[in-house]
């Protein structure tokens, strides 16, 4: 018998099929928030591999970061998975924000990887 999925589950599908349709190609942006860390993974949807990924678990992260689930984390993130993506060679990618609001640390993570050299 199928499992019943929750709210949660039915949005983040539902932004995924969204993003899917729009993407034409362009690898997925895709941020995970829990309430002490922040993570983000540039997804080549097609291939099914992660080009970058930063996360504020890192240990070189970790140090300069106060916490893990502020504003200023998820800043740093964004800058970083930004920097390691155009060093792999990607410009453009479609944002995910996993049925977030983008609004606080999703907005953040966003605006500092568009600064970081992303287009999207």
């Amino acid at each position: 018998m199928a499992e019943k999925k929750g709210a949660e589950d039915r949005r983040k599908a539902r932004v995924r099929r969204a993003i899917r349709k729009a993407a034409n190609g362009r690898p997925r942006l895709s941020v995970f928030r829990s309430s002490k860390q922040i993570y983000a993974q540039i997804i080549d949807d097609e291939r099914g591999h992660t080009i970058a990924a930063a996360s504020s678990l890192e240990a070189d992260v970790k140090g300069k970061l106060k916490t893990g689930a502020d504003v200023g984390a998820a800043k740093e993130i964004g800058r970083l998975v930004a920097e390691r993506a155009v060093a792999a060679g990607v410009k453009q990618v479609v944002f995910d924000r996993s049925g977030y609001l983008y609004h606080g640390r999703v907005k953040a993570l966003a605006d500092a990887a568009r600064e970081g050299g992303l287009d999207f």
